[in-house]
């Protein structure tokens, strides 16, 4: 009696339970992911504020913690969809998770870019006090911790919610953009300071734009139609 050969074994298909417990798993590392996200975020913030050069430094480092994160919830996803027949929703969810890392990743890259800033403003003995940084830092950290509640809520409601709330960030970002460069030109020793701050209040503007990047997955995920939600992504705005 012949044997098959090892390579043409195809896996047994597993039962749902096992699948469910899989996404739950993956979704539980998303979530660890996104708490170190948004931690690197605070702390960048205060850093920024603060010229805070040792805890700006404590940021930089924790970039290899979110960059491992989302290396090994990616391989997890393609794992789960090569070896097992996930559902149609079941692909909407590993989809929506792979382009979540990817924004919560990019997070973290901006909160390492500001921490830089901080010791770089530091060094030079600057100010960060041009204008209220942690205004628009606070609102797209809320942008973000929202568009991960959608995600964990499937609440299609707060995923709106979150695009709604760029136009904000971008109505702030100019208005800072404005300050910073009036103050540029009538105190010319804040130049170096405030060129610093214009590139801060960008990483910032981008940080809300992953966040409207996660929310919009979510509403994909939960209805199986792809919209832009926030109107600056829109391309008739």
């Amino acid at each position: 009696m012949s044997h098959p050969e090892p390579d043409s074994i195809h896996p047994v298909t597993p039962s749902r339970a096992l699948v469910d417990q899989e996404i739950r798993a993956i979704e539980h590392e998303v979530l660890s992911m996104a708490s170190v996200a948004d931690a690197m975020i605070a702390d960048a913030v205060r850093a920024l504020s603060t010229l805070d050069t040792p805890l700006a430094t404590e940021v930089i480092q924790r970039d290899d913690v979110i960059d491992h994160a989302d290396l090994d919830i990616e391989v997890r996803c393609l794992r789960l969809l090569v070896l097992h027949q996930p559902l149609a929703s079941d692909f909407r969810t590993v989809g929506t998770v792979l382009k979540m890392v990817t924004d919560l990743e990019r997070v973290g890259d901006l909160a390492v870019d500001i921490a830089k800033i901080a010791r770089k403003i530091d060094l030079d003995h600057g100010s960060s006090e041009m204008i209220d940084i942690r205004r628009i830092a606070g609102l797209a950290a809320r942008m973000l911790r929202d568009a991960i509640e959608a995600f964990v809520k499937r609440d299609i409601d707060i995923a709106h919610r979150v695009c709604g709330m760029d136009d904000e960030v971008d109505d702030l970002y100019r208005a800072f953009r404005e300050q910073l460069h009036e103050a540029m030109k009538s105190k010319p020793h804040t130049v170096v300071s405030a060129s610093y701050l214009l590139l801060a209040i960008h990483h910032f503007e981008r940080i809300a734009d992953h966040a409207v990047n996660i929310a919009e997955r979510v509403a994909f995920m939960v209805t199986g139609r792809f919209e832009q939600l926030a109107s600056s992504h829109r391309s008739d705005s």
